[in-house]
């Protein structure tokens, strides 16, 4: 288990493309923050679709899962928080695996017989 949670750590966040992407949903984040914070709108602002859609696909399932415990769960802050936070971990680690399986496919491989 303890394996397991180290290799995904590793892909989610031990690759400079994870790495960067993690920053551009930080950098979102603290933007979204202070604009709701600090400047008045007469409207609402559109700054947290920013994270949206550095989120996307994975935000979008997470809601639809969301809806089958009801459209109020749904749109909840208590359920959408959590699911922003889980859809970029799981962008992370996908990039990270993506960024795996590149280079793995630039390697050779070569055979190795068992007990050498």
């Amino acid at each position: 288990m303890h394996a397991r949670l180290t290799a995904m750590a590793r892909l989610t966040f031990g690759n400079l493309a994870s790495r960067i992407y993690l920053g551009l949903v930080a950098a979102a984040a603290a933007f979204v923050a202070v604009d709701t914070a600090f400047v008045h709108h007469d409207d609402a602002s559109m700054a947290g679709i920013w994270l949206f859609l550095l989120a996307a696909p994975s935000i979008f399932g997470l809601m639809a899962l969301g809806t089958v415990f009801g459209e109020g769960v749904a749109e909840s802050a208590a359920f959408l928080y959590p699911a922003l936070v889980a859809a970029v971990l799981i962008q992370a680690c996908a990039l990270g695996l993506f960024v795996r399986l590149l280079g793995d496919a630039g390697r050779p491989h070569t055979a190795h017989p068992h007990g050498a």
